[in-house]
């Protein structure tokens, strides 16, 4: 009886992209990061290559994130109160890949704080530690297009992950991100054709994509995940195949938007018989973390240091043969 092959062969191979740049380079980073240039689905060795390894970069922010549980807050520690010191941490007690440095000051609906204020803090953050920078603005695109300027020339030449690029800024993105030598995020809604499109913009606007990471908006556990994994999913397929726009690394928000979630944040006695908040909080954030990685995301960031361990282990594992 004939025996049926069913390894899948793919056409295409999923762009790199390097994170960081070291003495050497221009920059000032111990080392550098880079994510993508698969041949197969994530962990299907036997199929095709993953020549890296899904990565892991630490949430850290520039003013304490509202919202966040004592259970969060107190695992983090002190830290929390200063960017660099709690990127200190994640680095050598939680063993993070990179930093991930939020800069909710700036919002216009909380502190407001200035384009200087936040340039100023990335500055101290990649003088506390030597790994590659992720830095995200607030999310008020206004504002964010005079915070990410300075942002980006503070950062000069240290080849961060900047984000995020929309189809509404996309220009302004594209050109700091050439000036300055940083890699950019691709951000749209949980919407495939919005992704492609915002490709297809930075690269009309003369930015290489072998220097962009592609981001949906990340959902939680219970809150929408199941569609984000298929755009995630179908995202990656895409670029297998061959479509030379969505074969790039992608990576997922996890610990941001996880800790906005009912199950993550509230307590025994409004959530009774789910457990202990210190217990279940960072469980759902890796279980979370560890569907996206199933789906295909190469960069995860994560907030709790529990639910960075628990991940790091399933990547070793999962990376085992």
């Amino acid at each position: 009886m004939d025996i049926v092959n069913t390894k899948e062969k793919w056409t295409n191979r999923i762009r790199t992209v390097t994170i960081g740049a070291t003495a050497d380079e221009g920059g000032t980073r111990a080392n550098t990061v880079t994510v993508g240039g698969e041949t197969t689905l994530p962990f299907l060795t036997g199929e095709g290559e993953i020549p890296n390894r899904p990565v892991i970069a630490g949430t850290i922010a520039d003013v304490v994130p509202e919202g966040w549980p004592d259970a969060l807050k107190d695992a983090i520690g002190d830290v929390i109160n200063s960017p660099a010191e709690w990127a200190q941490k994640c680095v050598e007690e939680f063993k993070v890949d990179l930093i991930s440095l939020k800069l909710l000051g700036p919002d216009p609906a909380g502190k407001n704080l200035s384009a200087d204020e936040a340039a100023k803090t990335v500055k101290a953050v990649l003088e506390a530690v030597d790994v590659p920078l992720i830095i995200w603005g607030c999310g008020d695109e206004e504002k964010d297009n005079d915070v990410l300027m300075e942002c980006s020339q503070a950062a000069k030449g240290e080849k961060c992950l900047i984000g995020s690029a929309t189809e509404s800024n996309y220009r302004t993105l594209a050109a700091l991100g050439t000036a300055d030598g940083h890699n950019l995020i691709g951000e749209a809604p949980v919407d495939i054709n919005i992704a492609k499109q915002v490709n297809i913009l930075l690269q009309d606007a003369g930015f290489d994509l072998n220097n962009v990471v592609m981001c949906k908006v990340t959902a939680a556990l219970g809150y929408g995940f199941d569609y984000v994994y298929t755009i995630f999913e179908r995202v990656r397929i895409a670029g297998l195949k061959g479509d030379a726009l969505m074969a790039l690394p992608q990576i997922a928000n996890v610990g941001w938007e996880v800790w906005k979630v009912k199950e993550a944040i509230a307590d025994e006695d409004i959530l009774p018989g789910w457990g202990k908040l210190e217990q279940r909080g960072p469980q759902w954030e890796a279980a979370t973390a560890a569907g996206y990685l199933q789906a295909g995301a190469d960069i995860l960031v994560l907030a709790h240091p529990d639910a960075v361990k628990i991940t790091a282990e399933t990547i070793n594992e999962m990376m085992a043969d």
